[in-house]
């Protein structure tokens, strides 16, 4: 494999692998690696709809083998940015006041109630899978996460940030023309489980909660930092999954 592809699970997956330097060099100037992740995760992440256990515990297993998997570095963005989201400056100016917050170690409020949406909404979803053909759910799982991947690599290709860190490192390093690949990678997702276009919705239904985040951090925040990449994987994922699955039901 090569040194970009081990970066990226050494970024995106808990996997002992991809921690050193070289690694994350290559995989932050190639974007096109973070889907190939997506299709891994959402793969594993779907097994426990194929045993027969009572939805109340996939409901449960499902966010819990997420967690085992990735690890929760990016529910530390939802945080972050749920915490940014809800300040409300007194004088100072609004988008300095926001950054601020999102250095801030303390969990707020704000912080607070979007990783309990987010957990809700994992879980939620992990029951509603349950209630769907298994293969259907892999479906919906693979595409969800596949386009939570494809959408922080937009961001990198896209997006610029408003200060050094993650964010800048990430951005800095890819451009326009380095979507491409990314794009071309994530579209067989949108295919899995046809005639269904349960895929095809989680796919996109992800993809454009991520534009609408970086829509909101370039005005609010001026750009998108790290933790804005965490949540918009986060979000991405919730999102696309609970469309897959309404997809699913309706067609």
């Amino acid at each position: 494999m090569t040194q970009a592809g081990l970066g990226a699970l050494g970024f995106l997956t808990r996997l002992p692998v991809g921690t050193d330097l070289r690694a994350w060099e290559a995989f932050r100037r190639t974007p096109a690696t973070f889907v190939p992740v997506g299709y891994l995760v959402g793969a594993v992440a779907a097994l426990p709809f194929f045993l027969p256990l009572p939805t109340a515990t996939l409901a449960i297993a499902f966010p819990v083998l997420l967690v085992a998997l990735t690890g929760i570095n990016h529910a530390d963005g939802v945080a972050d940015v749920g915490d940014a989201a809800v300040v409300h400056s007194q004088g100072e100016d609004e988008i300095a006041a926001r950054r601020r917050v999102l250095k801030d170690s303390a969990v707020g409020v704000g912080g607070t109630l979007a990783l309990a949406l987010v957990v809700a909404g994992l879980v939620v979803a992990g029951a509603a899978l349950a209630g769907i053909p298994p293969v259907a759910a892999l479906a919906v799982v693979v595409a969800a996460e596949v386009s939570a991947k494809f959408g922080m690599a937009l961001l990198a290709c896209l997006a610029s940030a408003p200060a050094d860190g993650l964010g800048a490192q990430l951005t800095q390093a890819s451009g326009d023309r380095d979507l491409l690949l990314p794009a071309l990678l994530a579209l067989p997702a949108a295919f899995l489980g046809v005639p269904s276009p349960a895929a095809a919705v989680a796919l996109l239904t992800g993809v454009l909660t991520v534009l609408a985040l970086r829509g909101w951090a370039d005005r609010n925040l001026g750009g998108v930092n790290g933790d804005v990449f965490g949540a918009a994987n986060e979000l991405a994922r919730v999102v696309a999954l609970h469309a897959g699955v309404i997809a699913w039901t309706l067609f």
